[in-house]
């Protein structure tokens, strides 16, 4: 049973309209709202990703844990070396390169994937990975939070849902270090926002998940980490 829908994957960033430039240009994602705090772009195939302004922002050092990306986003592209070029020129740093990816940093320092999908000519989301201590904790505390099923699992790897279906990833990592919200030497870089009905209900569920309430939030969110320490907010749904 679902306890809150997966509705935004928000990216820290000091320059939120310059990223957000970075990302309609790469994947033809559409800004729908904006102003100096929160920037909010869809992508064509139904993901909901967010920008939003940290002037003190810290970008990862991938891929060591010294600052590391806690999440990253997947594109897929129909070809891998004309993407890249792409990103390249649009101002994105080449990371590393594997057989059928690249590893690219945005111009906030977020790492991404660019992930060949020959037979497809758009750009798309492939799904949003998790770093985590342990792959089996983390993706069963979301297969609860999320009510999807998991779907893959290997050696530290697991996936939530389907191809096509904003599947949630989750990658062990040795040494892993947990974000300490709020405080910039040990930044979140990506959180996830999930939807929920009634404030109250989603805590109650969440936290008897195994989520832990952070002393933030309104009226309209709450914040909470992961056992994994990572923060992810529930907001009302709109």
């Amino acid at each position: 049973m679902m306890i809150g829908k997966l509705k935004t994957v928000v990216l820290d960033a000091a320059d939120i309209a310059g990223l957000s430039r970075f990302y309609q240009a790469l994947a033809g994602w559409k800004e729908v709202w904006a102003d100096e705090e929160w920037v909010t772009l869809e992508t064509p195939d139904g993901w909901r990703i967010a920008l939003q302004s940290a002037p003190d922002h810290q970008p990862p050092e991938w891929p060591g844990q010294s600052r590391p990306q806690q999440a990253h986003l997947d594109l897929r592209v129909p070809d891998l070396e004309a993407a890249l070029t792409h990103a390249t020129s649009l101002g994105g740093t080449l990371l590393r390169r594997n057989e059928t990816w690249l590893t690219v940093a945005d111009l906030a320092g977020h790492p991404f994937d660019l992930c060949l999908k020959a037979d497809d000519p758009n750009t798309t989301v492939m799904g949003v990975m998790l770093d985590c201590p342990d792959v089996k904790t983390l993706s069963r505390f979301y297969a609860e939070l999320l009510g999807k099923p998991i779907t893959y699992e290997a050696d530290g790897m697991a996936m939530l849902g389907d191809y096509g279906a904003q599947p949630v990833t989750f990658q062990q990592v040795a040494d892993y270090v947990a974000p300490q919200w709020p405080d910039p030497a040990f930044p979140q870089q990506i959180h996830l926002d999930l939807m929920v009905d009634d404030l109250d209900a989603g805590e109650r569920a969440a936290v008897a998940a195994g989520a832990t309430r952070l002393p933030a939030g309104s009226d309209t969110f709450r914040v909470f980490t992961d056992p994994a320490g990572k923060p992810f907010c529930l907001t009302i749904s709109s």
